[in-house]
């Protein structure tokens, strides 16, 4: 079914100087830029009530998009009760714990069964700001904390937070490997060249910034704390495997089973049956986007994670003390 539609937003300080479409794209990521180029020569968008007809228009900040266009109804945005861990909530901003197994957004591959979803029934005044609040994504099988604006305006100045690189994310992971000391990984990332659904470390990608810091060590492997500077899809499972010491349960990144030599039968059932990245997003710190007062969050880490740095911890007390 074809339905009218209007999308609303505004230009952000960091997008200043950018291309129209360029922006555009970026504030409207569920469309690709050929897409909203097409809108644009098309007549289709206005800037500060004007219609412009040139992609290549320079954006100022501040400046308010119109776009007026005919779209396909996507079937699977519809509203479902899905049950979500409310961690903060007021009535601009929602702050949910993620669990494992859990789609952020609908897609080819999950059609229904996400977040979005879970928002459109939680919230229904949530379906008219752009992707349902969404700002950023975590992964499938990441855990943990990521905030969704309920209203066109504090989403506007999440993005731009985002952009401007004023929302703090920290991690916890369990790495393969012993990692000898703290550092960052600084290497840009763009999508696989053969592997369509996997990104790498290229020189032609954008930038990518991870922090990490050693929580503990244990016999072959490394608990992390990090914290990301930009939000590349992938960013920490990739560059972790860039510098050898992949996430633990990553198959798409190297984190297969790796128990250390002469580890407990109870280790090696654990490493073999984590069957996710061992990835959880423990912290988030902003300032309210409307407010301005500074918040911060923790998720404690997930059952299935504390089993393993258990596990991982025993065997390493066993080891030491048959050494002794």
């Amino acid at each position: 079914m074809v339905q009218q539609v209007q999308f609303t937003a505004i230009v952000s300080q960091s997008q200043l100087g950018q291309r129209l479409d360029q922006a555009l794209a970026e504030l409207f990521p569920d469309y690709s830029r050929s897409c909203i180029k097409k809108w644009i020569l098309n007549r289709q968008v206005n800037v500060n009530g004007r219609v412009i007809d040139k992609p290549k228009k320079k954006v100022l900040s501040g400046q308010q998009v119109t776009i007026h266009v005919e779209i396909q109804e996507k079937p699977f945005l519809i509203p479902q009760n899905i049950t979500l861990n409310i961690v903060y909530e007021d009535d601009d901003i929602v702050v949910i714990n993620k669990p494992r197994n859990l789609v952020v957004h609908p897609g080819f591959s999950n059609p229904d069964g996400t977040i979005l979803n879970a928002l459109l029934y939680h919230y229904p005044a949530i379906a008219h700001v752009p992707r349902a609040g969404i700002v950023h994504r975590l992964d499938k099988d990441t855990t943990g904390l990521m905030v969704v604006a309920k209203t066109i305006l504090a989403q506007m100045r999440l993005v731009e937070m985002l952009h401007l690189r004023e929302i703090t994310r920290e991690y916890e992971a369990v790495a393969i490997g012993t990692i000898t000391m703290s550092g960052k990984v600084d290497f840009p990332i763009l999508r696989h060249s053969t592997k369509r659904t996997h990104m790498a470390v290229h020189l032609a990608g954008k930038p990518a910034v991870t922090h990490y810091r050693i929580i503990e060590h244990f016999r072959a492997h490394t608990r992390l704390r990090l914290r990301l500077e930009t939000g590349r899809t992938h960013q920490i499972r990739v560059h972790m495997l860039y510098i050898n010491h992949p996430l633990v349960g990553d198959q798409f990144y190297g984190g297969y089973h790796c128990p250390p030599k002469g580890a407990s039968k109870q280790l090696i059932e654990t490493l073999r049956t984590f069957n996710r990245q061992c990835l959880h997003a423990t912290m988030l710190r902003f300032y309210h986007p409307i407010t301005g007062i500074k918040i911060e969050l923790h998720a404690p880490l997930p059952q299935d994670m504390l089993e393993l740095i258990r596990v991982l911890k025993v065997d390493s007390k066993e080891f030491h003390n048959r050494l002794d």
